[in-house]
Protein backbone atom coordinates (compact mmCIF):
# COMPACT_ATOMS: atom_id res chain seq x y z
CA UNK A 1 0.00 0.00 0.00
CA UNK A 2 1.55 3.29 -0.79
CA UNK A 3 2.23 6.51 1.18
CA UNK A 4 0.36 9.28 0.05
CA UNK A 5 2.74 12.64 0.11
CA UNK A 6 1.35 16.58 0.23
CA UNK A 7 4.45 18.17 -0.56
CA UNK A 8 4.23 21.68 0.46
CA UNK A 9 7.60 23.59 -1.04
CA UNK A 10 6.96 21.59 -4.31
CA UNK A 11 8.48 24.21 -6.05
CA UNK A 12 11.55 24.54 -4.80
CA UNK A 13 15.45 22.14 -5.31
CA UNK A 14 14.20 19.79 -2.76
CA UNK A 15 10.04 19.93 -3.39
CA UNK A 16 10.97 18.76 -6.87
CA UNK A 17 13.55 16.22 -5.80
CA UNK A 18 11.38 15.01 -3.43
CA UNK A 19 7.88 14.91 -5.75
CA UNK A 20 10.35 12.97 -8.70
CA UNK A 21 11.65 10.54 -6.73
CA UNK A 22 7.99 9.32 -5.49
CA UNK A 23 6.47 9.95 -8.57
CA UNK A 24 8.93 7.08 -10.26
CA UNK A 25 8.16 4.89 -6.88
CA UNK A 26 5.15 2.90 -6.89
CA UNK A 27 5.15 2.79 -2.60
CA UNK A 28 4.27 6.45 -2.73
CA UNK A 29 1.60 8.93 -4.22
CA UNK A 30 1.77 12.89 -4.53
CA UNK A 31 -1.59 13.64 -3.50
CA UNK A 32 -0.29 17.62 -3.15
CA UNK A 33 1.79 19.61 -4.72
CA UNK A 34 1.89 23.23 -3.05
CA UNK A 35 4.01 26.24 -3.20
CA UNK A 36 3.95 29.88 -2.35
CA UNK A 37 0.87 31.51 -3.61
CA UNK A 38 -1.19 28.54 -3.65
CA UNK A 39 -3.58 26.79 -1.02
CA UNK A 40 -1.48 25.11 1.06
CA UNK A 41 -3.30 22.76 2.49
CA UNK A 42 -6.17 22.41 0.11
CA UNK A 43 -6.46 18.33 -0.64
CA UNK A 44 -4.36 17.83 2.93
CA UNK A 45 -6.83 15.31 3.63
CA UNK A 46 -6.40 13.32 0.84
CA UNK A 47 -2.82 12.43 2.18
CA UNK A 48 -1.03 10.26 4.54
CA UNK A 49 1.79 12.49 5.75
CA UNK A 50 2.85 16.52 4.83
CA UNK A 51 6.04 16.87 4.11
CA UNK A 52 7.56 20.27 4.66
CA UNK A 53 10.43 21.68 2.93
CA UNK A 54 8.83 25.33 2.13
CA UNK A 55 10.40 28.38 4.59
CA UNK A 56 10.79 28.09 8.83
CA UNK A 57 8.20 31.71 8.68
CA UNK A 58 5.43 29.20 8.06
CA UNK A 59 6.41 25.70 9.78
CA UNK A 60 4.00 26.30 12.98
CA UNK A 61 1.08 26.98 10.85
CA UNK A 62 1.89 24.06 8.71
CA UNK A 63 2.14 21.87 11.84
CA UNK A 64 -0.87 23.20 13.03
CA UNK A 65 -3.27 22.25 10.15
CA UNK A 66 -1.57 18.81 9.65
CA UNK A 67 -2.37 17.69 12.90
CA UNK A 68 -5.79 19.10 12.81
CA UNK A 69 -5.91 16.96 9.89
CA UNK A 70 -4.59 13.90 11.66
CA UNK A 71 -1.74 13.32 9.31
CA UNK A 72 1.86 12.18 9.82
CA UNK A 73 4.73 15.41 9.46
CA UNK A 74 8.14 15.53 8.48
CA UNK A 75 9.81 19.09 8.23
CA UNK A 76 12.91 19.30 6.59
CA UNK A 77 12.73 23.28 6.40
CA UNK A 78 15.86 25.05 8.49
CA UNK A 79 16.31 28.27 10.19
CA UNK A 80 13.77 27.68 12.59
CA UNK A 81 14.34 29.65 16.59
CA UNK A 82 13.79 27.74 19.06
CA UNK A 83 10.76 29.34 20.27
CA UNK A 84 9.04 28.29 16.66
CA UNK A 85 10.86 24.91 17.50
CA UNK A 86 8.96 24.65 20.53
CA UNK A 87 6.02 25.80 18.89
CA UNK A 88 6.53 23.06 16.10
CA UNK A 89 7.21 20.06 18.02
CA UNK A 90 4.09 20.66 20.44
CA UNK A 91 1.98 18.59 17.55
CA UNK A 92 4.09 15.76 18.57
CA UNK A 93 1.67 15.11 21.35
CA UNK A 94 -1.10 14.51 18.70
CA UNK A 95 0.62 13.37 15.50
CA UNK A 96 4.03 11.42 15.20
CA UNK A 97 6.62 13.75 13.58
CA UNK A 98 10.41 13.87 11.96
CA UNK A 99 11.65 17.00 12.14
CA UNK A 100 15.19 16.42 10.78
CA UNK A 101 17.77 19.43 9.63
CA UNK A 102 19.61 16.63 7.09
CA UNK A 103 17.76 13.36 5.61
CA UNK A 104 20.36 12.27 3.69
CA UNK A 105 21.46 8.58 5.09
CA UNK A 106 24.99 9.46 5.05
CA UNK A 107 24.68 12.92 6.90
CA UNK A 108 23.06 11.18 9.57
CA UNK A 109 25.78 8.53 9.43
CA UNK A 110 27.86 11.78 10.00
CA UNK A 111 25.89 12.76 13.00
CA UNK A 112 26.24 9.26 15.05
CA UNK A 113 29.89 9.61 13.93
CA UNK A 114 30.46 12.76 15.36
CA UNK A 115 28.79 12.35 18.67
CA UNK A 116 31.31 8.99 19.02
CA UNK A 117 34.16 11.02 18.21
CA UNK A 118 33.48 13.35 20.69
CA UNK A 119 32.82 11.29 23.63
CA UNK A 120 36.39 9.30 22.42
CA UNK A 121 38.27 12.48 21.89
CA UNK A 122 37.67 13.76 24.86
CA UNK A 123 37.85 17.91 25.41
CA UNK A 124 41.14 18.59 24.80
CA UNK A 125 40.68 18.78 21.29
CA UNK A 126 39.55 21.92 19.26
CA UNK A 127 36.43 21.72 17.32
CA UNK A 128 35.68 23.61 14.26
CA UNK A 129 32.19 23.11 11.87
CA UNK A 130 32.89 24.53 8.28
CA UNK A 131 30.06 24.03 5.91
CA UNK A 132 29.41 25.18 2.36
CA UNK A 133 26.82 25.33 -0.23
CA UNK A 134 25.55 26.63 -3.09
CA UNK A 135 24.90 30.73 -3.48
CA UNK A 136 21.13 30.72 -3.37
CA UNK A 137 21.05 29.22 -0.31
CA UNK A 138 19.21 31.59 2.89
CA UNK A 139 20.05 30.89 6.05
CA UNK A 140 23.16 30.56 7.63
CA UNK A 141 24.76 28.08 8.93
CA UNK A 142 23.13 25.22 7.67
CA UNK A 143 20.69 23.49 9.61
CA UNK A 144 23.10 20.90 9.40
CA UNK A 145 26.00 22.50 10.67
CA UNK A 146 24.06 23.43 13.05
CA UNK A 147 22.81 20.23 14.46
CA UNK A 148 26.67 18.98 14.61
CA UNK A 149 27.52 21.88 16.71
CA UNK A 150 24.97 20.85 19.10
CA UNK A 151 26.13 17.15 19.04
CA UNK A 152 29.37 18.70 20.23
CA UNK A 153 27.82 20.90 22.81
CA UNK A 154 25.96 18.18 24.22
CA UNK A 155 28.55 15.86 24.45
CA UNK A 156 31.03 18.58 26.20
CA UNK A 157 27.58 19.85 28.64
CA UNK A 158 27.37 23.29 27.27
CA UNK A 159 25.14 25.32 25.52
CA UNK A 160 25.09 26.41 22.20
CA UNK A 161 25.23 29.97 22.22
CA UNK A 162 28.09 30.52 24.73
CA UNK A 163 30.68 28.35 22.85
CA UNK A 164 30.00 28.83 18.87
CA UNK A 165 31.24 31.12 17.48
CA UNK A 166 30.17 32.51 13.84
CA UNK A 167 33.18 33.10 12.04
CA UNK A 168 36.55 35.22 13.08
CA UNK A 169 37.61 38.78 12.19
CA UNK A 170 39.66 41.49 13.44
CA UNK A 171 41.70 40.40 15.87
CA UNK A 172 39.75 38.04 18.73
CA UNK A 173 43.13 36.93 20.53
CA UNK A 174 44.48 32.94 21.11
CA UNK A 175 41.31 30.65 20.76
CA UNK A 176 39.77 30.12 23.99
CA UNK A 177 40.24 26.65 25.36
CA UNK A 178 36.22 25.04 24.86
CA UNK A 179 35.37 27.37 21.67
CA UNK A 180 33.85 25.94 18.50
CA UNK A 181 34.05 27.64 15.18
CA UNK A 182 30.94 27.77 13.03
CA UNK A 183 31.73 28.72 9.54
CA UNK A 184 29.58 29.20 6.55
CA UNK A 185 31.11 29.26 2.89
CA UNK A 186 28.50 29.93 -0.55
CA UNK A 187 28.99 29.70 -4.01
CA UNK A 188 28.38 28.06 -7.00
CA UNK A 189 25.97 24.98 -6.97
CA UNK A 190 27.44 23.50 -4.24
CA UNK A 191 24.65 20.92 -2.87
CA UNK A 192 26.29 20.46 0.84
CA UNK A 193 29.46 19.83 2.36
CA UNK A 194 30.20 19.56 5.78
CA UNK A 195 33.49 19.40 8.04
CA UNK A 196 33.63 18.58 11.36
CA UNK A 197 37.36 19.23 12.73
CA UNK A 198 39.15 18.09 16.10
CA UNK A 199 42.18 19.56 16.11
CA UNK A 200 44.70 18.68 18.91
CA UNK A 201 48.82 18.48 19.47
CA UNK A 202 50.15 16.66 16.79
CA UNK A 203 46.91 15.58 14.77
CA UNK A 204 43.71 16.27 13.33
CA UNK A 205 40.91 13.88 12.74
CA UNK A 206 38.47 15.36 10.26
CA UNK A 207 34.79 13.84 9.66
CA UNK A 208 33.29 14.97 5.98
CA UNK A 209 30.71 14.59 4.41
CA UNK A 210 29.90 16.02 0.46
CA UNK A 211 26.51 15.44 -1.05
CA UNK A 212 26.30 16.01 -4.99
CA UNK A 213 22.87 14.99 -4.95
CA UNK A 214 19.41 16.61 -3.49
CA UNK A 215 18.37 12.91 -4.75
CA UNK A 216 19.65 11.90 -1.24
CA UNK A 217 17.97 14.53 1.29
CA UNK A 218 14.74 13.59 -0.79
CA UNK A 219 14.99 9.56 -0.26
CA UNK A 220 15.22 10.48 2.80
CA UNK A 221 12.53 12.47 3.52
CA UNK A 222 10.59 9.64 1.50
CA UNK A 223 11.83 6.96 3.92
CA UNK A 224 10.66 8.87 6.49
CA UNK A 225 7.39 9.89 5.85
CA UNK A 226 7.16 5.51 5.04
CA UNK A 227 8.77 4.71 8.34
CA UNK A 228 5.77 6.55 9.97
CA UNK A 229 2.97 4.77 9.32
CA UNK A 230 1.11 3.09 12.14
CA UNK A 231 3.72 4.68 14.77
CA UNK A 232 2.48 6.98 18.08
CA UNK A 233 2.47 10.26 17.73
CA UNK A 234 5.58 11.77 19.24
CA UNK A 235 8.78 13.34 17.78
CA UNK A 236 11.01 11.12 16.01
CA UNK A 237 14.35 11.67 14.93
CA UNK A 238 16.28 10.49 11.41
CA UNK A 239 18.33 8.27 13.72
CA UNK A 240 15.58 6.21 14.69
CA UNK A 241 14.16 6.33 11.07
CA UNK A 242 17.46 4.56 10.01
CA UNK A 243 17.57 2.16 13.39
CA UNK A 244 20.92 3.94 14.91
CA UNK A 245 19.27 4.56 17.86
Amino acid sequence: MSTKIHMVGAKGRMGQAIVHLAEEDVNFEVTGRVDTGDDLFGGIEDCDAVIDFSHHTITEEIAQKTAEAGKMLVIGTTGHDATTRKNVLSVAEKIPVVFASNYAVGVNALFHLTRKAAEIMGEDYDLEVVEMHHKHKKDAPSGTARTLAETLCDVRGVDYNDVVVDGRSGEPGERPKGEIGMHALRGGDVVGEHTVYFAGAGERLELTIRSSSRDSYASGALRAAAWLQGKAPREYSMLEVLGIE
